[in-house]
């Protein structure tokens, strides 16, 4: 396959409409149109929740062994076109081609998990007799879908963090209603195509790219029992104001950092940073963003560093040996590059990168970024890390905290007590120890704390947050 088809249709209720070809999705590399996508009104999206409200039942009847051969024949299906969604990524996000293959990689993963874990959704007997007022009564409870749910995907893993939504939500059978980003809709309406080949009921599912302002039926409408967002703070948090009733669950931003203590190995630590800072362009939010490094090592792991990050090679996402493509817009490319030039005239010294050519930034790093300056506070979702060194291992983890943010923290360290230390004091939702905060596997309890969201994604804890706690009392005679 060498592009994207010239259209794509929106999915309605499991079928595929082609109303319209209103969304032109770019190449992000060329800035060329690539294909254009149907683009849904308020009347469609009201349609869809209607359909999703209408279907729960017929989902909720589903055997076990029933939404388990769905997301098996996604996992087969996903494995077969595996080249095809790779190039859609590399085309509509501008992501390297090896990071794109993956995230197919990961797609399959967390269907595959969900497949596993549609027929493990327990429940407990429990005992009741805990008084004499209670004596005679038995009790057990199991877990069943809440209902219709409601889903706002981001762009910058249009595949997987589509489907750790997707997934749990056909685990445990729930419908749902999807707005994929419209900067990146083509990952999500390709998994609508393969759910399409399935027995799911009419309504399961519907994908709609459309307007950010029609995310407010996406948010308000009181038949969807579950609003999960991965997205920005600004918007999670206004959408979760706005929800009524419904659960919220949100996945937002982070500004990640790295502790790395006098014991590592400096190549080590230098290999796994280069990687949790520049991997996807750095358009990750668990992306190594602040980098607090032990005086003893500090100056070897800088030199490191920067040797590694000017070897990086930036350009055309689909050329093998590029590691750095572009930002998902110049506008963002901008962005980022006046948070450098900021941070210079605060008084940062820029060790290496920051060109920018349209929505091409070069892979940056700095040291001695004041603590107030924005690149220091927000979340740069893009390719660039400060250094800063630290002779107390408590203060660094006290600079840690130091943030709004709180998803994920890395600390490379060889002692066990300081690692229980880090496990207890750091204000994040995951810490990894020796490696870098940008690690995930699909099947762990992931989210954040403070302005990183509420709630976890990951197969399991997403198919809690799907369903509901039913209890069953029996009076014994």
């Amino acid at each position: 396959m060498t592009g994207l088809r010239a259209s794509y249709p929106y999915w309605l209720a499991g079928r595929d409409v082609a109303a319209n070809t209103d969304l032109a999705v770019t190449d992000k590399f060329t800035g060329e149109v690539a294909t254009r996508v149907a683009l849904a009104g308020p009347s469609v999206i009201s349609e869809a929740i209607a359909a999703a409200a209408a279907a729960v039942e017929p989902m909720r009847e589903m055997a076990a062994f029933e939404r388990q051969a769905v997301l098996d024949h996604c996992v087969k299906r996903f494995r077969e076109r595996f080249d095809e969604l790779a190039l859609a990524l590399c085309i509509e996000a501008g992501k390297p081609i090896r990071d794109a293959r993956g995230e197919v990689t990961r797609l399959i993963d967390t269907f595959r998990i969900a497949a596993e874990e549609s027929v493990r959704m327990t429940g407990e007997v429990m005992t009741l007799d805990i008084s004499a007022r209670a004596k005679g009564y038995r009790g057990m409870w199991k877990r069943v879908p809440i209902g219709a749910c409601s889903f706002i995907s981001p762009f910058n893993f249009p595949l997987n963090l589509a489907a750790h939504k997707i997934a749990p939500a056909l685990a445990v059978g729930c419908p749902f209603v999807l707005k994929p980003a419209s900067l990146t809709p083509i990952g999500a309406l390709m998994i609508g195509e393969i759910l399409a080949e399935t027995r799911l009921p009419r309504g399961a599912f519907s994908i709609l790219p459309c307007p950010r302002d029609g995310a407010d039926l996406f948010c308000k409408d009181e038949r969807l029992k579950l609003l999960s967002f991965t997205g920005s703070p600004s918007v999670g948090w206004h959408l979760k104001a706005n929800a009524g009733k419904k659960k919220v669950v949100l996945e937002l931003g982070g500004n990640a950092a790295v502790v790395v203590d006098r014991d590592w190995d400096v190549a080590d630590a230098a290999e796994r940073i280069l990687f949790g800072a520049f991997y996807q362009s750095g358009q990750s939010c668990i992306s190594v963003q602040r980098i607090y490094a032990h005086s003893e090592i500090y100056d070897r792991l800088r030199d490191r560093l920067v040797d590694g990050t000017r070897a990086l090679v930036c350009g055309n996402p689909r050329d093998e040996a590029v590691s750095i493509g572009p930002l998902i817009s110049e506008r963002d490319a901008e962005r980022l590059e006046s948070w450098i030039q900021d941070a210079v005239a605060s008084g940062a010294t820029l060790l290496c990168g920051g060109e920018r050519s349209g929505a091409m930034l070069s892979p940056a790093l700095l040291e001695g970024v004041p603590r107030g300056a924005i690149l220091s506070c927000e979340e740069a979702f893009g390719p660039v890390a400060i250094l800063e060194r630290f002779d107390d291992f408590d203060a660094a983890l006290d600079e840690v905290n130091h943030s709004a943010y709180g998803l994920q923290a890395g600390v490379f360290t060889r002692d066990l007590f300081k690692a229980e230390r880090a496990w207890n004091v750091l204000e994040v939702g995951g810490v990894i120890i020796g490696d870098v905060p940008s690690w995930r596997v699909d099947h762990m309890p992931y989210g954040g704390v403070k302005d990183s969201g509420l709630g976890r994604e990951g197969v399991r804890f997403a198919m809690e947050d799907m369903t509901e706690i039913r209890m069953l009392v029996v009076r014994g005679s």
